[in-house]
């Protein structure tokens, strides 16, 4: 009788160790981030949001949703890569702010988000007077060389024009979005 009662303790002990180091490491950590692959560039998909402009405001935010597409968690580890062009000529670049974000484990249809901010044309001079003047912008995965091409929108779903008077779009650190 005593050998059953320190067997079902030491085993409802196990249990518990065992249930607290997994709550510890659950599936969003950057622990289990390292049991996984990169995501690609290929494997997400890319939505640009332009937000409303302020009024009387020279700065304008955007939003940038990434979608893992896969059927497999992947590791989202750092800023993606983000840049406004025109062909061949000027470049407004991404840049994050602050310091390298921690790596996100990104389930299999996990979203991550990334605020986008821009000094956008000033109010009552033209958009021609901008740096950089697109609909489209070039993103990729962190750790990815292949590009791809989005089409900015704005909050209806329609496209907009990215007017960049400056070489860089600030990045905020890219968060998982709730479910």
């Amino acid at each position: 009788m005593r050998r059953r009662s320190l067997l079902a303790a030491t085993s409802a002990a196990l249990v518990l160790t065992v249930s607290a180091g997994l709550g510890l490491t659950g599936c969003g950590s950057p622990r289990m981030a390292a049991l996984h692959a990169n995501c690609t560039t290929k494997g997400l998909r890319w939505k640009l949001t332009v937000l409303k402009k302020p009024a009387h405001g020279m700065h304008r935010s955007a939003r940038l949703t990434i979608v893992n597409k896969t059927s497999r968690p992947c590791v989202f580890g750092g800023y993606p890569l983000f840049e406004v062009h025109v062909g061949k000529g000027p470049m407004a670049g991404g840049k994050g702010r602050g310091a390298v974000p921690p790596p996100i484990d990104l389930r299999a249809g996990g979203t991550v988000t990334t605020a986008l901010r821009y000094k956008d044309a000033e109010p009552g001079i033209p958009s021609a007077e901008c740096l950089v003047s697109n609909v489209e912008a070039t993103v990729a995965a962190p750790h990815d060389r292949s590009l791809r091409s989005i089409t900015a929108r704005d909050e209806s779903g329609r496209r907009s024009l990215l007017n960049v008077c400056d070489d860089t779009v600030w990045m905020s650190p890219p968060k998982e979005a709730a479910q």
